[in-house]
């Protein structure tokens, strides 16, 4: 076959090609299983974050997740932890570029945020993005929840400390993402106060895993 031919230079491109999308295919199919793993583990880890439980190796994530008894499909999580009861459910609120993921935890009662973490984003890095940092997650750990809604600030700030005016510092230069994260967590304390969530809620405290 003439190598500077056509023929031979589209038979080469395909045959390249081929192997190229054949060891892609391999190793997508290698690694799928531990992938699927991993995101799992970081979901868990999540819960447990927000429900105020550290974890530090994906064996005790597994350990410490096999004691929350789960609602899988509604997204809730129920365990006891230092003698109260503490809820959990997982969201998917509207950012600014797309779907924002994560959990909130609150008390039984209802009565304060025990945390919140967010699983994945596509706000902006560095802006909108720093909704993942420590100091705007940890604003809502011990938050009392008011009556009226919470407010999420468009003032420049680190973290708001007062754990009882219901007011939580925003990203600075990021509006629209602090803005989403405000409607997110009211929708989310009456999604708790639904009379139907909290039944299947309490369900899962005293009937074991749904």
């Amino acid at each position: 076959m003439n190598k500077e031919g056509t023929i031979y230079t589209v038979v080469f491109i395909f045959l390249v090609s081929f192997l190229f999308v054949f060891l892609l295919s391999m190793t997508n199919q290698a690694t799928i299983e531990q992938v699927e793993l991993n995101n799992e583990i970081a979901r868990q880890r999540a819960v447990l974050t927000a429900m105020g439980i550290e974890t530090e190796s994906p064996d005790e994530v597994q350990q410490e997740f096999g004691n929350v008894r789960a609602d899988e499909n509604a997204g809730l999580f129920a365990r006891e932890i230092d003698g109260r009861t503490v809820y959990a459910r997982e969201f998917v609120g509207a950012g600014l570029w797309g779907a924002i993921t994560g959990v909130i935890a609150v008390t039984d009662d209802l009565s304060e945020f025990v945390g919140m973490e967010i699983v994945s984003d596509n706000e902006t890095p560095g802006l909108g993005g720093r909704i993942n940092e420590g100091w705007f997650k940890e604003q809502f750990r011990g938050e009392e929840i008011p009556t009226g809604p919470i407010t999420v600030t468009a003032l420049e700030g680190d973290g708001d400390p007062d754990r009882t005016n219901g007011i939580v510092d925003g990203i600075t230069g990021a509006t629209r993402t602090s803005d989403s994260m405000e409607s997110i967590v009211n929708q989310e304390i009456e999604t708790f106060r639904d009379p139907d969530v909290l039944e299947s809620l309490r369900n899962l405290t005293t009937g074991g895993n749904a």
